[in-house]
């Protein structure tokens, strides 16, 4: 007779949250913690993730909306207030400016008597997977590398109980990576990045930083491959800790992970389903005890549509409470022990996943694959087969492509058309976050601030570790954007490889109506249509414009794609230089009602004015409108998967533009 166990404790729990200023998140904060929430999940704008201040000309449009904006030590302060830090588990999403974030959130901790050792979270600093998915790095990969690791080697020795990095496979999934490549190409970072820990710190005994590094990972809808990869990720985390780095402390090995369920798969159609795929996706990071995770943030129901209000969140965070507070779930050893399916599945992807390691290391390991693209490719080329399998029909996604007769979503239901299922983000708080940190830097001592940045620029250039240094420019009221500009001077910037140009796809042959059109129009007008795809502003989420980049060449379009962050200005000289017939734009980050325009302005101001312009993103219907009534030719949102119709859409948006249709 099976007895239960007393139950353990549960999870902690989370929800990824943060928009428009320090004050308003620190509301959110403290709500959902009064809601029941167990720990912190902050998501920092863009500005602050790119090392910018609110006032930077780049910033324009993003301040605010995809997160927090965080400039300095006063914005902590607001971000944190009333919430004690010695004892709350803080998870922080930043990467490329990860050690000025943790130098911050140091700093106010000694401010308030709280001494570092006390402090409970994680810093994600995955710098690695940001070439390869979310496009918020800086600097190039080396440089970035001995970022990451200054920040470990002072966590682990000052600050004990942080994880100073957690490997992020979560997004390598939503950029299309199955299994096998999710588990692979993370452990090829973690590769990366504890060779470079190993050589900074002059560590010999790695057991106390094996211990301390912890992993965010994603679970899809295929429930038995989920629990499966994940039971095959510890495996393999254990032998490459006792293979490679001699750790034989079992407690070091354990592989200690948090997770956000995929946000890839939500749909914009029928978005009430998705309560039912993030409960699915919850199961299987959670129904086995033995790589059962250690922190979950569940994305909201209506995620595809726009950002989540807290009431949405608060749904999540039910969805967790019921599954560990009225299910016995936690109170038995792991379910799977003894399964003979999931045993040889997990055989089956560790495996491969260990073939795949050892080909990046073959090919000169991870960093050598982010600046040659392979990895990239491989992504891409994934994300692609996904996307075909989806319109033809070979996966189903209920709602989408099979199921879609439907009632009107009483969720949707509201006389603004369905505007107000989202949070909107103030339009006022953008200029109330460039006069707060304009008068930040009036009241400060600046011969202190000089001098703390002349010390990381010269620090830095010398070789040292960046946090002491980043610490006292904490402490001294240094900027976000003083901080990033400053290493910038000494470390340079990069432009990774898009993943389009080596990717191949098989040839589809159910759009080759579509291929004869555009080689007709082609022939009409003399020349090749060319297409350029562009992503104004600061967000990297390249996933969507690679994807029509691919199908795009498929069926016959010369395609022009200069990959991340570029401005409006330098879109509309590239559409004079190459010549284009078309402009397609992706923004994804909630700025299309800023960018768009100022992208418009600049093809006019260029002289560009017969050349029609569509836009892709998480755009509301009412702004899908306004777009459109200011000139752009076509809307497209996630709703939108069928990547033939879409392309046969611009071919007749160049014939109507040339009086050809």
């Amino acid at each position: 007779m099976i007895e239960r166990a007393v139950p353990e404790r549960p999870w902690i729990m989370r929800t990824y949250s943060g928009h428009s200023s320090a004050q308003a998140s620190n509301s959110l904060y403290r709500a959902n913690l009064a809601k029941g929430q167990t720990g912190l999940s902050i998501a920092f704008d863009l500005p602050t993730q790119l090392g910018y201040d609110p006032d930077h000309r780049l910033a324009r449009g993003e301040v605010g909306k995809v997160g927090v904006p965080v400039s300095h030590l006063g914005d902590m302060r607001a971000l944190m207030d009333g919430i004690p830090l010695e004892t709350m588990n803080t998870s922080m999403t930043i990467n490329a400016t990860a050690p000025w974030l943790f130098a911050l959130y140091i700093a106010l901790a000694e401010e308030r008597g709280v001494g570092a050792r006390a402090l409970q979270g994680t810093t994600q600093n995955d710098i690695v997977k940001e070439y390869l998915s979310r496009g918020t790095y800086i600097f190039p990969p080396a440089q970035s590398l001995k970022l990451t690791s200054d920040t470990i080697v002072y966590a682990v020795r000052n600050v004990p109980s942080w994880n100073p990095i957690n490997f992020c496979s979560y997004h390598l999934q939503e950029a299309g990576a199955t299994p096998v490549q999710e588990i692979a190409y993370t452990l090829g970072t973690c590769i990366a990045v504890l060779d470079a820990v190993r050589a900074a710190g002059k560590i010999e005994d790695m057991t106390a930083t094996f211990g301390r590094l912890s992993f965010f990972v994603n679970a899809g809808m295929r429930f038995v491959e989920e629990v499966c990869k994940l039971r095959a990720f510890a495996l393999l985390w254990e032998r490459l800790g006792r293979d490679r780095y001699g750790v034989t402390d079992p407690k070091a090995l354990r592989f200690r992970y948090g997770v956000q369920v995929n946000s890839l798969g939500l749909t914009a159609a029928q978005p009430e389903n998705n309560v039912y795929r993030i409960l699915l996706e919850t199961l299987g990071v959670t129904l086995s005890k033995d790589v059962r995770a250690r922190a979950v943030q569940l994305p909201a129901w209506n995620e595809a549509l726009g950002l989540p209000r807290p009431w949405d969140q608060q749904w999540s965070l039910r969805c967790q409470q019921v599954l560990a507070y009225e299910t016995d779930l936690l109170e038995y050893d792991d379910i799977f022990e003894g399964s003979r399916v999931v045993a040889e599945k997990t055989r089956s992807i560790a495996g491969a996943a260990w073939g795949e390691v050892e080909q990046v290391e073959r090919l000169g390991g991870a960093v050598a694959c982010v600046q040659s693209g392979y990895i990239k490719e491989r992504l891409v080329e994934s994300n692609a087969l996904r996307i075909s399998q989806i319109e033809q029909g070979t996966r189903k996604v209920v709602g989408v492509n099979c199921y879609t007769e439907t009632a009107p979503s009483p969720l949707l239901a509201s006389p603004d058309g369905g505007a107000g299922a989202i949070l909107t983000v103030d339009p006022a708080a953008e200029a109330a976050q460039v006069d707060a940190v304009r008068a930040w830097r009036k009241k400060r001592d600046e011969g202190a601030v000089r001098r703390t940045l002349d010390a990381l620029r010269a620090g830095v250039g010398r070789g040292e570790n960046v946090m002491p240094l980043s610490i006292a420019a904490a402490k001294a009221g240094v900027t976000t954007g003083e901080w990033g500009a400053a290493l910038r001077d000494v470390l340079g910037e990069f432009r990774a490889p898009t993943g389009v140009g080596g990717a191949t796809i098989g040839r589809d042959e159910s759009i080759e109506p579509v291929r004869a059109k555009v080689r007709a129009l082609g022939e009409r007008l003399g020349r090749n249509v060319k297409l350029l795809i562009g992503k104004p502003g600061l967000d990297g989420h390249s996933n969507g414009a690679e994807q029509i980049a691919l199908r795009a060449r498929d069926a016959g379009f010369e395609v022009v794609y200069q990959g991340i962050r570029v401005t409006p200005a330098q879109l509309a000289q590239s559409a004079v230089e190459e010549g284009v017939h078309l402009v397609g734009l992706s923004v994804l980050s909630g700025s299309h009602n800023d960018l768009v325009p100022e992208v418009l302005d600049a093809l006019r101001k260029a002289g560009v004015t017969n050349v029609p312009v569509v836009v892709g993103g998480i755009i509301p219907e009412a702004d899908a409108r306004a777009l459109e009534a200011r000139g752009v030719a076509r809307v497209y949102t996630p709703k939108d998967f069928a990547l033939g119709s879409i392309m046969d859409d611009l071919a007749e948006l160049v014939m109507r533009a040339h009086g050809l249709s």
